[in-house]
């Protein structure tokens, strides 16, 4: 095939897209405008930077849909996961990565790969027909003259929220003297986190303070929009109730304070940020408190009063599609079919399920590039469920169309299981229908041979 398909972004959800392509033998260019123009969120011009966390969440496949995700994504040759898993750091039952080892594994194998062609620059229009196929994952901080380009064509605004960003801190600024390691429940190496235990007037005076703290302003025109509901930032949480973190991400329950026999009111957790150990992300703590009230807030936790933060949090402006309205079910763009749109500007949340849907976006438009039947997974499986709530599952039964938001993969996207199951099998029996439907999908008859 001598005509390349063309990859619009170089993060994870097109960076999974071009690698999909090159495997059935296509060549792709690949599109990055990192670093002539950088986003308020990213911090280098590597392809597949994680912004945020560096968790991919739960790895356990029977009983956890993300973990399910991960391992079709595996059987589908997933570039993605394959550099995920390489680069994993301790984090429980999760799989979270070493996100500079992660990021620079992901180029390296996009740079070694003759057939894909990495070109720096911005694509400011949507792509003309001559181009020929095209994937757009230019994900939530898509520059302003392609957002406002995709706007006027699909003839309705995009909707747009909130996206905050966690601290990460230098582990060797923690006072252990405080702190302990210790996984909740002693999942995975049973001390995969680091801890640091509130008394409950340490935690209401914490809560206080975050209430109390500076924010983020924002401009006239961003106040109505809203945050996603899975990421928002600790101090929105608070807000919400005095308890509202006790019984969310500071809940204690699983761990047990080396330094009182008492059980915490409260416990915040950080997880390994990299492979040296040398940097921990605190969970559950997005923010847009402005920086100077952060450092002051945080270092009244226990154990991290003299914390040294690597990276303060942040929040920024997600835009994503409204994507039952304006995509067909195999991710064409309606009013240019030669387009496909992939990763989290179709509206799906999550790093798991942006480059889930690059996966897809890929296969799809090499099917197509090779004259074959362009076959979307079964809805059964996780990869199918994903693709069909943003293809319209949503809004089954409903009379409402514009309810559209963002969605991680759960399980409440697939069907339920086949016959009468426990309700302690249900999880289970729904993941090995999935695996068992992925395999039968990509012509897998021997699962055992295959890997």
């Amino acid at each position: 095939m001598s005509k390349p398909i063309h990859v619009i972004g170089g993060g994870l959800a097109g960076c999974e897209a071009a690698w999909q392509i090159t495997r059935a033998g296509i060549p792709v260019v690949l599109h990055e405008m990192r670093p002539l123009r950088m986003t308020d969120a990213h911090q280098t011009e590597g392809l597949a930077e994680l912004v945020c966390s560096n968790s991919f969440r739960s790895d356990d496949m029977e009983n956890n849909a993300v973990g399910l995700l991960h391992e079709e994504m595996r059987r589908c040759g997933s570039l993605i996961l394959s550099s995920g898993d390489a680069h994993r750091v301790p984090a429980g039952g999760a799989l979270a990565v070493d996100r500079d080892a992660f990021s620079a594994a992901v180029e390296a194998a996009i740079r070694a790969e003759p057939l894909i062609t990495v070109e720096r620059g911005l694509v400011e229009t949507l792509p003309p027909e001559d181009w020929g196929s095209v994937v757009i994952a230019t994900g939530p901080l898509t520059a302003a003259p392609l957002a406002e380009a995709i706007r006027a064509e699909t003839g309705t605004d995009s909707l747009a929220f909130f996206d905050a960003i966690a601290p990460i801190i230098y582990k060797d600024s923690i006072d252990f003297s405080k702190a302990w390691f210790q996984s909740r429940y002693d999942k995975g190496d049973g001390a995969d986190y680091i801890n640091c235990a509130m008394t409950e007037e340490q935690y209401y005076a914490f809560v206080a303070a975050l209430v109390a703290a500076p924010k983020t302003e924002f401009k006239e025109w961003e106040k109505d929009t809203p945050y996603f509901e899975a990421c928002l930032p600790v101090e929105v949480m608070a807000e919400r109730g005095p308890l509202t973190l006790a019984y969310g991400p500071l809940k204690p329950v699983g761990l047990t304070d080396p330094n009182n026999p008492r059980r915490p009111f409260a416990v915040v957790q950080l997880r390994q940020d990299n492979k040296l150990g040398s940097l921990y992300n605190m969970v559950g703590f997005q923010t847009k408190m402005k920086h100077a009230a952060q450092t002051e807030v945080l270092r009244t936790i226990p154990g991290l009063e003299n914390a040294q933060f690597a990276r303060l949090g942040g929040i920024h402006r997600n835009t994503f599609l409204n994507s039952p309205e304006v995509l067909d079910p195999v991710l064409r763009l309606k009013a240019r079919p030669h387009i496909r749109f992939a990763g989290q500007v179709t509206g799906v949340e999550g790093y798991v399920e942006s480059a889930a849907i690059g996966l897809l976006a890929g296969r799809f438009a090499a099917a197509e590039a090779r004259g074959e039947p362009v076959s979307p997974p079964p809805e059964t499986t996780a990869l199918g469920a994903l693709l069909n709530h943003i293809t319209g599952g949503h809004t089954t039964g409903r009379d409402v169309p514009d309810s559209f938001q963002p969605m991680n993969i759960n399980f409440g996207l697939l069907p339920p299981p086949d016959g009468k199951v426990r309700k302690n099998e249900r999880k289970k029996s729904v993941a090995h229908r999935a695996l068992r439907d992925l395999d039968a999908w990509l012509g897998v008859t021997d699962r055992a041979a295959a890997e």
